[in-house]
C-alpha cells in the first residue's frame, strides 16, 4: 500500500490532482482539488483503493483528513467515494464535533449520508472519540427536535437549523436557543 507521495503538482482536475514523483505521475482523488497549487511541491498522504471494478489512489493534505477518511470507510455502508464526498463538505474537526455531539442533522447534510448512515456513523465512531474528552448527550438533538416540533416547526426546517449547530458540550437549553435563533434568522 502507498502511504504517501512527495512530488510536484502538475495538474488539478475536477475531482483529483496529478503529482509528479521523479517523472512518474500519480493521479489522486482529493476532497478539494481547487486548494492545491500547480507547480508547488507537496507531501501527500494517500490511501490505495482496490475494488472489484476500481483501483485508485485517494490523497490527503494532512494526517487528520486521512484519519477521518479511514474512520468513515470503517462504518458499515460507507465506501471510499462516499467518505471522500462527505469530506468535501466538512472538515475533520467539524465531522468529529458532530459525532461527539450526536448531531445526526449535521451528518445528514453531507453528500451521500442519509439518516441511517448518520446514525451508523455515530454508533460506530463515537467510541473511537472517547479519548477526546468530548461529552455530548446521546439524545440531546432528538430532545430538541421534539421540542421544536411541539412548537409547530416543520421537521425539514428543524433539521436545517440543527445541522448548523455543531458543538458537543452544549446544554439542551443552549441547543434550543441556538436553533430558535437560526429558525428566526431564516424566517421559518
Amino acid at each position: 500500500m502507498i502511504y504517501g507521495l512527495k512530488g510536484t503538482l502538475v495538474e488539478a482536475l475536477k475531482a483529483s490532482i496529478v503529482l509528479d514523483v521523479h517523472d512518474v505521475q500519480y493521479e489522486l482523488l482529493v476532497s478539494r482539488p481547487d486548494e492545491w497549487k500547480i507547480g508547488q511541491e507537496y507531501s501527500v498522504f494517500s490511501y490505495e483503493v482496490f475494488g472489484e471494478d476500481d483501483h485508485y489512489l485517494v490523497g490527503f493534505s494532512n494526517k487528520l483528513e486521512r484519519q477521518a477518511f479511514m474512520s468513515l470507510i470503517q462504518v458499515k455502508g460507507i465506501g471510499p467515494k462516499t467518505a471522500l464526498n462527505a469530506l468535501k463538505a466538512t472538515t475533520p474537526d467539524e465531522l468529529y464535533k458532530a459525532i461527539a455531539a450526536n448531531n445526526t442533522a449535521y451528518l445528514k447534510k453531507l453528500p451521500g449520508i442519509g439518516p441511517k448512515a448518520a446514525a451508523q456513523i455515530i454508533l460506530d465512531l463515537k467510541g473511537q472519540l472517547a479519548q477526546t474528552d468530548e461529552k455530548g448527550n446521546p439524545t440531546q438533538f432528538d430532545e430538541v427536535r421534539q421540542a421544536l416540533k411541539q412548537l409547530g416547526f416543520k421537521v425539514k426546517d428543524i433539521d436545517d437549523a440543527l445541522s448548523k449547530i455543531n458543538e458537543p458540550n452544549l446544554t439542551n437549553e443552549d441547543v434550543l436557543r441556538l436553533a430558535l435563533r437560526q429558525l428566526r434568522k431564516e424566517g421559518r
